[in-house]
């Protein structure tokens, strides 16, 4: 039987776990978006820490916050991205957290070969408000026909590692708010871009925060609203599943 007939499965690995934000429901529709297409078959964790299943997995899908890999599952991460895999990283992926008795928030660099595999750290963002996301690249199929759009969401001041090929980004004009380096904030950052690693690439989009009434417990009791910020746009949507689409054709950036 040939592979038109019997198409072969992909292992898919999605990590998606962490602190202040709905991961309840970025996991569904993470999961409704892959379940669109049957050859893909999915394991879900909250962390790193299942090496065993990352390694034998064809494409890794993350949306976490404050979830630093431990020194193994960094350098397994590195060792598959080597070997070709493909690493769809979302969000607050590129995240490290800590609440100082200042009351501000720092981004502490205690995972660096994890950031050089993302290719950013999250440093800051100003309050959520809209901002417009440019087209850096309109020639690349990931971007193609996409026209710059405004977003209501997080804003990511962003310390960057390599060369990135950046294909959608924006101008960030104020302070992040509550953060140690707020004031370092303004300039130009990417939203969504590629990092390529030996056979395999990272494809990272900053966008998609989301939170729900009980997702700053024990900070805050109830948070008053349910926010989705660019999971309420269609655009979004196609950029998650273009991205799907790029984790499984497999072939070099």
């Amino acid at each position: 039987m040939s592979d038109s007939e019997h198409p072969p499965r992909i292992d898919c690995v999605l990590i998606c776990g962490g602190v202040w934000h709905d991961m309840d429901y970025a996991r569904l529709e993470l999961l409704k978006l892959l379940a669109e297409d049957p050859r893909i078959r999915t394991r879900v964790f909250e962390n790193y820490e299942a090496i065993e299943a990352i390694e034998a997995a064809d494409i890794l899908i993350t949306y976490t916050c404050d979830v630093t890999p431990s020194l193994p599952a960094q350098e397994a991460l590195k060792r598959w991205l080597d070997r070709g895999g493909r690493w769809y990283a979302l969000h607050g992926t590129n995240s490290i957290l800590r609440l100082l008795d200042s009351g501000l928030w720092e981004a502490p660099r205690w995972a660096p070969l994890m950031m050089d595999l993302l290719g950013s750290q999250f440093i800051s963002h100003p309050a959520i408000e809209p901002y417009t996301v440019r087209v850096a690249d309109p020639d690349h199929p990931l971007t193609r026909g996409i026209e710059p759009f405004e977003t209501t969401d997080e804003l990511y001041h962003l310390e960057t590692h390599g060369h990135l090929h950046v294909l959608l980004d924006t101008l960030c004009t104020g302070p992040g708010t509550g953060f140690v380096e707020a004031e370092d904030a303004p300039g130009t950052y990417p939203v969504f871009y590629i990092k390529r690693h030996g056979a395999g690439a990272v494809l990272y989009l900053t966008l998609g925060h989301c939170r729900g009434h009980y997702d700053l417990q024990p900070m805050m009791d109830w948070w008053p609203t349910i926010d989705r910020c660019a999971w309420d746009l269609p655009v979004f949507h196609e950029l998650l599943r273009r991205g799907i689409g790029w984790l499984k054709e497999r072939e070099r950036v």
